[in-house]
C-alpha cells in the first residue's frame, strides 16, 4: 500500500523540538521556572522597598519634625508710617491677611503646599515686652516679658474652658484703649492669670493698651503647627536674662514670657505698641504626596524662596519687606544625610545577595547541562552544528524562563504602592537574560571538541590554564581597588557600586584561592589515611579529590554568604555599640541626679538613702559650678567661661575608668597642691584642651562661686563624665572654701522606680537620668527600620541561595554517590559506614567555605572598616548633642561563628541525609551491568 505522504506530496511532520523536550523532562521545567520566578519576584521587589523606605522616612521627618522647624513662615514689618491711619489699620485686619495668605500660598512648591486646616495669619508683636502688674508672678524678681497676638480662626483651634470668647467691641484703631484677649490654661496656670484680669500694654505715645482677659482656652491639637510653630502660643517659658557686656559674675536671673491672644480684627491696637509688631503667614507643609525624588527639587525651590525669585514673588503679595523662614531644608538635608549613610550598607547586601543568586543560576545551568551531556554528545557526533544545539536550548530555556520572569515582576508590582514600577524591571530582565545565555552557553561550550569517554576533570590533577590565570588576576585588581577606593573615600559620600561590591570580590578572591589551594591539603590528607586501616576514610578523601575542577561556584556562594552576614550582624552590632556610647556620653553613667540646673545643692539625706540603695556599686559626689570667668588673654579680648567641676579624686577617677570617660590618675588631682613663690598654695587641676591652652603653664588666678583659686594645669583630658559637652576644670573638693554637692553620679543597677521616689521625696526639682532609658531614646526611623529590614531580608535570601547552592551540588553528584553506596553494600559496607562515607566525603569542602568564611568575613570587614563610619546610621534619631566622636565598624564573633557553624552542619545533614534515603531504597537501578556511574 502506498504511504499516504507520497500520495499526498507531503514530508511527514517533524515534532517540535521545544514541545518534545518539555514533555520529556517536565520535573526540571517547572524547577527552572520556579527558581526564575522566586528569583525575578526578589530581584524586582528590592528596588520597591528600597524606594519605599525612602519616600516613608522622607515623610517621617518632615512630619515628625517640631512644627518650628518644618513650617513655612512669611513675615513682614508693620505698614510703613508714612501711611494713613486707616489704610494701615486695614492692612492688619483679617481680610486683607487672608488675601495674603491665599496668594502666597499659591506661590509655595506645589509637592508641599498646606491645606488650610493647620495654616494661620495674623498680626503679633515680635518683640515681648515688660508687665509691670504686681499679681504676675516673678520668680527671681525679674518682670515677666509678654507678646501679643491676633490670630486666625483661633475658635476653630481651641475650647473654651472659663469666661468667654474675646471679642471686638466696636471697630478697633491704632489709638483703641481697651481690647479683650484669651490665654490658654498652661498660660495661666503659670502666670496665675483669671478671667477679668487686665494687662497694660506700653505704646511708643508714653501711654498703655489695656487688654482684658476674658477667658480661658484649651488647644484642640496642642502639637499642630498652629500651636506648635511658635510654642509661647501654647505653653509659657521661663528664660535666663540676656547677658550684659561685660560679663556679670552673678549667675543670670530667670523670668516668665508668654502670648497673650487677641481677636483677629483687633489687630489695629497693636500698632502703636512698643514690641515692634509684625505681620506673619504660617503654612504647615504637606508631605503626603512627597517622593524621595522630589528632595532636590524642592530643595532648589525652598532656596528661591529664601533668597530668590520666589521671594520676589513672595514680595510682590505680601510687601517689599517680606521674608520667607523655614527649616525644612534643614530637614531635607539631615534626610540625605540619613540615606547616604544607609545606602551604601544596603548595597552591600543587595550586592552579596544578587551574587549570590547570580551563581545558584550558573550552577543550575550547569546542573542542566550536565545532565544532558551525553544527549548533546550524540547529537554533536551526528552532524548537530554549535550553533543550532545552543539555538534549541536557547529555545527550551526562554520558553520557560521568561514567563516565569514576567510573572515574578508581575507579583512584585502590588507590593510598596509608593515606589515607581519602572525601576522593577531591570532585575527580571537580568535574571531572565543570564539564565537564557547560561544553560545554551554553559551546555554546549564542553562540546567544542571531542572527549573521551570516562576523562575526569579531577580537582586534584587539574591544571588551571593561563585564560583562568588571567581571569582571576584581573578580580584581584578589581577587588584590590574596590577596596582601596573605600578606605580611601569611606562611604560618607554615597559610594558607586563597585565600592558596595568589595566584599562581593573579596569573597571571590577567597573562593578562587581555596579552590586552588584545596588539592594541597587533599593530598596529604590522602597519603596519611591509605597507611591507615579502613576503607571509610581513604574512600571519602578520594571521592573528593574526583569531584569536578570547576567547583569553585558552590564554595563562591558559601563565601559571599558569610561575608554579607558577618558584614550585616558586624553593622547591627555597631549600630547598638555606637548608641550605648551616646547614651554614657550623654548621662556620664549608670544614673545621673542633678539638682536645678546643675547649680542648686542636692540634700544630705538623699545622698545617704542613694548611697545605701539596693544595686548601687558607687556614688561619685559632684560640685558643678558653672559659668566661670577664665583669664582674660594676653590682649585682653578674649573672656571665655567653663565649668568648675568639683569631685573626690579617688571616687571620681574610678568612676570615670568605668564608664571610660576620661581617665586619669587621682593622684594627679589631690590637693593640696605646692606653693608658689609668694606662699600661695597651688591647686592642681585638670581641664580640657582648651581651657589648658587658655591658662597657660603657669600658676593662674580664679574666681568662682565656691571660693577664690590659684590653679596650675595638671593634664587635660578631651571629656569628662560630669559635663561630656562643656569647657571644664577638675578640681578636688577639699580645695574649695564652700562646698556643696549638685550632681551624683551613679554607678550599679538600682532600681529605677526606687531611685525616683528617694528623688522625688527629697524636692521637686532635682532631676533623674537613666543610661538605660537614655539608651531607649534611640528609636529608629521608619528609613533605619526599613533599612535593617531589607538588610535581613537579602541575608536570609542570601543564605537560602546558599543553602539551595549546597543541595544542587549535593544533586550534581547524587547518581554517583548514590550508585556507589549501592556497589559498596553488595561488598559488606553497612549504612553506618555509608552514612560516615557521605560525611566525610563533604567535609574537605564544607570545613574550608566555612573557615574560608569566617575569615574572609573578618578580613572584609577589617579592610573596610576604616572607610565606614556608622554614627549617621546609629545617632541620626538621637536625642542628645553627646555623640561619640566616631561609630567604627568592628568584626562581631557571633556574627562570623554562627553562619560557618551552620554551613558545616547544613552539609553534613544534607549528606547524611542523602546516604538515609539511598539505604531506604532499592538498588537495583544502579547495579545494572554496563552503567557509567
Amino acid at each position: 500500500m502506498t504511504p499516504p505522504s507520497v500520495r499526498t506530496g507531503h514530508h511527514p511532520a517533524d515534532a517540535p523540538w521545544v514541545r518534545t523536550r518539555l514533555r520529556t523532562a517536565p520535573g526540571t521545567a517547572w524547577a527552572l521556572a520556579l527558581l526564575v520566578l522566586v528569583t525575578s519576584f526578589l530581584a524586582a521587589l528590592f528596588p520597591r522597598a528600597v524606594e519605599h523606605q525612602a519616600i516613608e522616612g522622607l515623610r517621617h521627618d518632615i512630619t515628625a519634625a517640631d512644627p518650628a522647624r518644618s513650617v513655612l513662615e512669611l513675615n513682614s514689618p508693620q505698614p510703613s508710617l508714612q501711611l494713613p491711619p486707616a489704610e494701615r489699620e486695614a492692612a492688619v485686619r483679617g481680610a486683607a491677611l487672608k488675601t495674603v495668605h491665599d496668594k502666597a500660598r499659591a506661590a509655595l512648591p506645589a509637592k508641599v503646599r498646606p491645606g488650610a486646616t493647620d495654616s494661620a495669619y495674623g498680626f503679633r508683636t515680635s518683640r515681648p515686652t515688660p508687665a509691670l502688674e504686681r499679681w504676675l508672678p516673678r520668680p527671681e524678681g525679674a518682670d515677666p516679658q509678654l507678646n501679643y497676638a491676633s490670630v486666625s480662626d483661633l475658635r476653630g483651634h481651641a475650647t473654651l474652658r472659663s469666661g468667654s470668647w474675646a471679642a471686638v467691641r466696636g471697630p478697633v484703631t491704632e489709638d483703641t484703649g481697651e481690647v479683650e484677649g484669651v490665654v490658654t490654661e498652661e498660660t495661666a496656670k503659670a502666670l496665675k492669670i483669671v478671667p477679668g484680669a487686665t494687662i497694660a500694654v506700653p505704646t511708643r505715645a508714653g501711654e498703655h493698651l489695656t487688654v482684658r482677659i476674658t477667658g480661658i482656652v484649651a488647644p484642640r491639637a496642642p502639637r499642630s503647627t498652629y500651636w506648635s510653630a511658635e510654642p509661647l502660643f501654647r505653653t509659657p517659658a521661663l528664660v535666663p536674662e540676656p547677658e550684659t557686656t561685660p560679663p556679670s559674675l552673678d549667675p543670670p536671673r530667670y523670668y516668665w514670657t508668654a502670648t497673650v491672644l487677641l481677636p483677629q480684627d483687633a489687630a489695629p491696637a497693636l500698632l502703636g505698641s512698643t514690641g515692634e509688631p509684625e505681620m506673619f503667614w504660617r503654612f504647615a507643609p504637606d508631605s503626603s504626596a512627597l517622593t524621595a525624588t522630589d528632595v532636590p527639587g524642592l530643595r532648589s525651590a525652598l532656596a528661591s524662596l529664601e533668597n530668590g525669585p520666589g521671594l520676589v514673588r513672595l514680595r510682590a503679595v505680601a510687601g517689599d519687606d517680606a521674608a520667607f523662614r523655614t527649616d525644612l531644608d534643614q530637614i531635607l538635608a539631615g534626610y540625605d544625610t540619613l540615606r547616604t549613610a544607609i545606602e551604601p550598607v544596603v548595597t552591600v547586601a543587595a550586592v552579596g545577595a544578587g551574587t549570590v543568586a547570580a551563581v545558584v543560576l550558573l550552577m543550575t545551568a550547569g546542573l542542566i547541562g550536565g545532565r544532558r551531556r551525553e544527549e548533546l554528545a550524540l547529537l554533536r557526533a551526528r552532524g548537530g552544528s554549535l550553533a543550532g544545539l545552543g539555538g534549541r536550548l536557547l529555545a527550551e530555556t526562554a520558553v520557560v524562563a521568561v514567563p516565569a520572569a514576567v510573572l515574578g515582576l508581575l507579583a512584585a508590582l502590588p507590593f510598596f504602592g509608593s515606589a515607581r514600577p519602572w525601576p522593577s524591571v531591570a532585575g527580571p530582565v537580568a535574571v531572565a537574560v543570564l539564565i537564557c545565555v547560561a544553560v545554551p552557553v554553559g551546555a554546549v561550550l564542553p562540546h567544542r571538541r571531542p572527549r573521551l569517554p570516562g576523562t575526569r576533570d579531577d580537582l586534584m590533577h587539574a591544571r588551571p590554564s593561563r585564560l583562568r590565570t588571567v581571569a582571576e588576576l584581573t578580580v584581584l585588581v578589581l577587588a584590590v581597588g574596590a577596596v582601596a577606593g573605600l578606605r580611601r573615600r569611606g562611604t560618607t559620600g554615597g559610594g558607586d557600586l563597585l565600592l558596595s561590591a568589595a566584599p562581593v570580590l573579596v569573597g571571590l578572591i577567597a573562593a578562587l584561592v581555596l579552590v586552588r589551594l584545596l588539592p594541597w591539603p587533599l593530598r596529604l590528607a590522602s597519603r596519611a589515611v591509605a597507611r591507615r586501616r579502613g576503607a571509610v576514610g581513604f574512600l571519602s578523601l578520594t571521592r573528593a579529590g574526583r569531584s569536578s575542577a570547576g567547583g569553585a561556584l558552590p564554595l563562591l556562594a558559601l563565601l559571599l554568604a558569610l561575608t554579607t552576614a558577618a558584614f550585616g550582624g558586624s553593622v547591627l552590632a555597631g549600630i547598638a555599640d555606637a548608641r550605648d556610647r551616646a547614651a554614657v556620653l550623654t548621662v556620664g553613667a549608670d544614673a545621673r541626679i542633678s539638682g536645678l540646673l546643675d547649680a542648686a545643692p542636692l540634700p544630705a539625706r538623699l545622698l545617704r538613702e542613694i548611697r545605701a540603695a539596693d544595686g548601687v556599686r558607687q556614688v561619685a559626689e559632684v560640685q558643678v559650678v558653672s559659668g566661670v570667668p577664665l583669664p582674660p588673654s594676653a590682649d585682653g579680648t578674649s573672656m571665655k567661661k567653663a565649668v568648675v567641676l568639683g569631685v573626690d579624686p579617688d571616687t571620681y577617677a574610678e568612676l570615670a575608668r568605668t564608664a571610660d570617660l576620661g581617665t586619669f590618675p587621682a593622684g594627679r588631682l589631690r590637693a593640696p597642691g605646692s606653693k608658689d613663690k609668694a606662699g600661695s598654695t597651688v591647686v592642681p587641676v585638670i581641664t580640657s584642651p582648651s581651657v589648658a591652652a587658655d591658662l597657660g603653664d603657669g600658676p593662674r588666678d580664679l574666681t568662682t562661686p565656691a571660693g577664690d583659686l590659684r590653679v596650675r594645669v595638671a593634664g587635660t583630658l578631651p571629656r569628662t563624665a560630669a559635663v561630656p559637652d562643656h569647657e571644664f576644670l577638675i578640681v578636688d573638693t577639699a580645695a574649695l572654701t564652700r562646698q556643696w554637692t549638685t550632681t551624683l553620679l551613679v554607678a550599679g543597677d538600682p532600681d529605677p522606680k526606687t531611685l525616683r521616689a528617694m528623688v522625688r521625696h527629697a524636692g521637686k526639682d532635682i532631676s533623674v537620668r537613666l543610661r538605660a532609658e537614655e539608651r531607649a531614646t534611640f528609636v529608629d526611623t521608619p528609613m533605619q527600620r526599613g533599612a535593617g529590614g531589607i538588610y535581613a531580608a537579602a541575608v536570609v535570601a542570601g543564605a537560602g541561595y546558599a543553602l539551595l547552592a549546597v543541595l544542587l551540588s549535593l544533586l550534581r553528584t547524587a547518581p554517583e554517590r548514590t550508585a556507589l553506596l549501592a556497589r559498596l553494600r553488595t561488598m559488606g559496607l553497612t549504612s553506618r559506614q555509608g552514612r560516615r562515607l557521605l560525611v566525610l566525603e563533604s567535609l574537605p569542602h564544607a570545613l574550608p567555605a566555612a573557615l574560608g568564611g569566617l575569615l574572609v568575613g573578618w578580613a572584609t570587614i577589617v579592610l573596610l572598616a576604616s572607610g565606614v563610619d556608622l554614627a549617621g546610621l546609629a545617632l541620626f534619631n538621637g536625642p542628645g548633642t553627646t555623640v561619640p566622636d566616631a561609630a567604627p565598624l568592628r568584626p562581631d564573633p557571633w556574627s562570623l561563628t554562627l553562619p560557618a557553624l551552620g554551613v558545616v552542619v547544613l552539609t553534613v545533614g544534607a549528606a547524611s541525609a542523602q546516604a538515609w534515603w539511598a539505604g531506604r531504597r532499592g538498588s537495583i537501578t544502579e547495579l545494572r551491568s554496563g552503567d557509567p556511574r
